[in-house]
């Protein structure tokens, strides 16, 4: 299991001191797609050059032209780039495709799919590297989660690996443990905290304890 930063309402610089405070750790550094939009890819490359040895997550949420984009994030320096659930198969197949040329991953954001299962079994006959169940910003407001989806996914999923992102905290990262998705996304329940250093750490305690 592996641990994700979610950046999304930083700048560049914003984000290369915030993910200096919690680089020992976390294992994934992601780029949210908020960031893309203000900065570009741009961000992606200067978190890369700043740290190379953490593993950079491009949130592109690619829906169409799935091979320039994926591309696109790889020359940037990502290493993981994401593409929605709901986009064409073609699509996705083109990302997988341009990604395993460029050694990069796909993961697969399953925001907004509304079966679930069957999805996640396509698209993981179509190659995804990770699938992630994501409950989106504006449903969390509704007190949703993404845990049950995430059992779901482990039941049809045969070669890719499992995800789930959406408002985990500390204090609800015990039930996400005991299903063990491989990655493990976590943005406001780090970035909001007055001491980040400490709360990373603890969630990365929690998490190699699974």
């Amino acid at each position: 299991m592996k641990l994700q930063l979610a950046l999304d309402l930083v700048d560049i610089p914003e984000a290369i001191e915030l993910v200096k405070e919690v680089e020992e750790y976390i294992d994934v550094v992601e780029i949210g797609t908020p960031v893309v939009i203000n900065e570009g890819l741009k961000a992606v490359k200067e978190v890369k050059a700043a740290f190379p040895n953490l593993t950079v997550l491009a949130d592109l949420k690619i829906m169409d032209a799935a091979g320039y984009e994926v591309s696109q994030a790889s020359a940037a320096g990502a290493d993981i780039i994401t593409i929605l659930g709901t986009a064409e198969d073609e699509s996705i197949k083109g990302a997988v495709e341009e990604a395993k040329k460029q050694g990069k991953e796909i993961l697969v954001d399953m925001i907004a799919v509304k079966d679930i299962a069957a999805r996640a079994k396509e698209l993981d006959e179509l190659g995804a590297d990770y699938i992630c169940v994501h409950t989106g910003y504006d449903l969390q407001a509704e007190g949703k989660n993404s845990f049950e989806d995430l059992n779901t996914i482990k039941n049809v999923v045969k070669n890719a690996k499992t995800a789930i992102a959406g408002g985990i905290k500390l204090e609800t990262l015990p039930e996400v443990i005991k299903q063990q998705p491989d990655l493990i996304v976590i943005g406001g329940g780090i970035t909001s905290k007055e001491d980040k250093q400490a709360t990373a750490r603890e969630m990365q305690t929690l998490i190699k304890q699974g």
